[in-house]
């Protein structure tokens, strides 16, 4: 009301001046309206009058440059400047600050040594508006000159210059110095100082310190105002002082500052920082202005508490008043929408962002390929990534990240490729994604680049990398090196040790498995729903049935786990292993889940190895319900019946798979050399080294007959006669590849061999012949487990 008011008056009075043809009103009234007609943004008007004045002092100039300069307008601030008749230093610190306070670093420095130059001494104002725009932009060099030549003209007493330094060296990540400065008037009483001191702990993250220096500012009596108040609230929310932010709350309410948008726009953030989700509500609702930031903090408190839908109700009822939509708004709402996979929702925010200009914002663009990525719509989160124009670390991430999440480990790897030729280097987010994919598809040279890559890039240590890594070891049946990156490892959690445990498990060292279980509760680690499925593998290709028995009984009595089908499917297959296929059955009729796919293939496997066709039939029949495009237990049940003999019920198993249209999964082994994957087919031709491959096998065959090695002609599967099914066994994928190993691997290195399906029995037991004949240590990964075999021996417990 007393701007308008003012405004009213000062209209009429320009009015009357302009119908005057001389001037009635004395110089100190002119300079008066002049001074706040300039201070109320009325420039305009300002020059009007200043060119109606008759007289013009110092003061009347220095009004006008200063208007000017602080409008932005500096064209006319520069004009008038070279016209003052007689400048001072407050004329320079007049056009010195608006340079200052628009950020022109140039013309602000340039016209600072000038004014020295020209023998005008620096003020206070001049060194404070010099010292802000270095807090502005990290001019820490520049701000260190300031200091200096504020020592040499004593201005390093005055409180007012001081306080500007200790907020530059905060702002600057010198928080020692401007400690130091803080501690030469900590006694005073001054506001300012005191703020400057809390706002810079707080900018460097020092939340305990910021809390520590306003319990020590409300003992020498300093009274906080709206500036000091957001900087304590931002330091509880950063370390979650949840109840001393409360303190500072009541304290906000007697001084009267309750009512400040700046405060209750804090208080709405610490209280989400902490969790406390009602209080910030409370406050969110009790504001008389409705302001983004505010319902931003409330918006991403939600998300971050998993809360997706009632964060996406914030953003409409927001977005329903016609609130201001910002960049710091949209990613908050893309990321709950990721959590709730409601498509149709993020195709309309999608269209907002671009109907609203955000389409170009790099933070909101990488929020859109991750939440499409974690929709599963790759080709819409990789429709945003090549529109990008300028694509940083966080967008290559967030799809490197959405192929692996979704399966896509190979994209996933070319797209990693792809960044480094980018000269884009990678974070521990996009080292852990691309890690898991190399852990998926078994490329342990490409991961052990990768592995380099972050040892070179000085990222230090990450939770997150470490675990990939050991899962990736681990993985790839390296799980010495997988031990290593574990030991190395200052923190751990359930993940890196359910990692080694299923690790150790599945490359055949259960009774390992079991050590590293035990370590891991006597540190106080809970174990979850993972640990116990590798505690349960390792039993079970261990024989360890008693000690499976307890762990199972443990899961829910001890650490209230219900099992699940997984857990279930261990112990029947371990009861299948023991012959204890009565038990097996019993334990199915009691599970407390329905049994899903994963328990019936483990019953129909055991089924297989005890030659149990009748309950293998039941189980078969099951997985054709459950998976009636799965060819696995079709082939194994005719596999059943071409070992009993039964050829025919074997032929009307492979022709209902033919009529239902399902074809079997063709056997495929594979291997890696110097970066370079290798494929072979069941008597593959097609392989460049085929003529050396084929006579590695010939001479391979010879030399393991030698040792003792019989065909076991039960796995051709085919109904010729023995000479065409020994000479069928002799080239399955995987001998293939174990000659292509031992022409191309160095003595001494391990051989690594990967199958999609099983390792077939005979191929199995003549792997064992190879490892001691050749003395060679050939790792085997099928679709069950490792199989290290080392003198003769496999680590899987011979269960064929």
């Amino acid at each position: 009301m007393q701007k308008s008011r003012f405004l009213n008056f000062s209209r009429d009075y320009l009015h009357s001046v302009a119908k005057s043809n001389g001037f009635s009103y004395t110089r100190l009234e002119s300079n008066r309206f002049l001074n706040d007609l300039s201070k109320f943004g009325r420039i305009d008007d300002a020059r009007k009058l200043f060119d109606k004045m008759l007289e013009r002092d110092e003061f009347s100039w220095n009004t006008m440059v200063a208007g000017y300069a602080n409008s932005g307008r500096f064209n006319e601030a520069k004009k008038l400047f070279y016209e003052t008749p007689l400048k001072s230093s407050i004329t320079w610190t007049s056009l010195v600050s608006g340079y200052c306070k628009y950020g022109f670093e140039h013309e602000a420095f340039e016209l600072f040594w000038q004014m020295q130059f020209e023998g005008q001494r620096p003020s206070q104002y001049t060194l404070a508006s010099v010292l802000g725009l270095c807090s502005q932009k990290g001019l820490l060099q520049k701000g260190q000159r300031i200091h200096g030549y504020a020592i040499k003209t004593w201005f390093d007493g005055n409180v007012f210059v001081v306080t500007s330094l200790v907020d530059m060296y905060g702002k600057c990540e010198c928080v020692y110095d401007a400690e130091c400065l803080f501690q030469m008037v900590a006694d005073c009483k001054y506001n300012a100082v005191w703020t400057a001191m809390l706002t810079g702990y707080s900018h460097n993250g020092y939340g305990f310190k910021v809390i520590d220096c306003f319990r020590n500012m409300r003992v020498e009596g300093v009274e906080s105002n709206q500036f000091t108040f957001p900087s304590i609230l931002t330091a509880c929310g950063a370390v979650l002082a949840r109840d001393f932010g409360s303190q500072v709350h009541g304290c906000i309410v007697r001084t009267g500052f309750g009512a400040n948008i700046f405060v209750q726009s804090a208080l709405v953030d610490m209280y989400a920082k902490c969790r406390d989700l009602n209080s910030a509500k409370r406050v969110l609702k009790n504001m008389e202005f409705d302001d983004e930031v505010s319902w931003n903090s409330m918006i991403l408190g939600c998300v971050r508490q998993g809360l997706g839908e009632e964060a996406l109700s914030l953003f409409q009822k927001m977005h329903s008043r016609n609130m201001k939509i910002d960049e710091y708004t949209l990613p908050s709402v893309l990321n709950s929408i990721a959590s709730l996979k409601v498509m149709q929702t993020a195709i309309s925010v999608h269209c907002l962002i671009i109907k609203t200009g955000f389409g170009a914002y790099k933070l909101i663009n990488n929020a859109l390929i991750d939440m499409y990525a974690k929709q599963g719509k790759l080709d819409r989160a990789i429709m945003v990534f090549n529109k990008m124009v300028n694509k940083d670390v966080v967008s290559w991430t967030s799809l490197v990240t959405g192929y692996s999440h979704n399966g896509f480990y190979e994209e996933a790897i070319k797209l990693f490729c792809e960044m480094r030729i980018a000269a884009v280097y990678p974070d521990r987010i996009a080292l852990a994604s691309v890690l898991s994919a190399c852990a998926e598809l078994t490329v342990m040279d490409f991961g052990q680049q990768v592995h380099a890559t972050l040892v070179k890039s000085g990222l230090g240590s990450s939770l997150p990398v470490d675990n990939s890594l050991v899962t990736m070891y681990a993985k790839c049946g390296s799980i010495g090196d997988a031990n290593r990156v574990f030991d190395s490892m200052s923190t751990r959690d359930v993940i890196s040790w359910t990692s080694l445990i299923v690790g150790y498990a599945q490359n055949g060292r259960g009774k390992d498995s079991l050590q590293f279980y035990d370590q891991m509760i006597a540190t106080g680690t809970k174990p979850d729903f993972i640990t116990f499925i590798g505690l349960l593998f390792a039993c079970s290709h261990n024989g360890l049935l008693e000690s499976a028995r307890a762990y199972f009984e443990s899961m829910d009595k001890v650490y209230g786990i219900k099992p699940g089908p997984e857990h279930y499917a261990c112990m029947i297959d371990l009861l299948g292993r023991s012959g204890k296929l009565a038990e097996a059955k019993e334990l199915l009729n009691q599970m407390v889940v329905a049994p899903d796919a994963v328990v019936w293939k483990a019953l129909l496997a055991a089924c297989r190895v005890h030659k149990e066709l009748e309950l293998g039939e039941r189980a078969a029949k099951s997985l054709f319900e459950l998976e009636p495009m799965n060819s696995m237990p079709y082939v194994m049940l005719s596999n059943m019946y071409s070992t009993a003999g039964r050829w025919e019920d074997a032929a009307r198993i492979r022709r209902l798979m033919k009529s239902r249209g399902i074809s079997k999964e063709p056997g495929c082994s594979w291997m890696e050399t110097n970066s370079k994957v290798y494929t072979f087919m069941s008597e593959d031709r097609g392989h460049p080294m085929r003529t050396e491959i084929y006579s590695k096998i010939d001479e391979i065959i010879m030399l393991i007959k030698e040792a003792g090695y019989v065909p076991d002609v039960n796995f051709a599967l085919h109904d010729t006669d023995e000479e065409v099914k020994e000479l069928g066994l002799a080239y399955h994928s995987e001998k293939l590849a174990v000659a292509f190993g031992l022409l191309t691997v160095p003595q001494g290195a391990p051989i690594r061999i990967f199958k999609n399906l099983r390792v077939c029995g005979d191929c199995h037991t003549a792997m064992k012949y190879i490892s001691n004949v050749y003395v060679r240590h050939i790792i085997l990964r099928d679709s069950n487990c490792f199989h290290h075999f080392i003198e003769g021996k496999c680590s899987c417990g011979d269960y064929w």
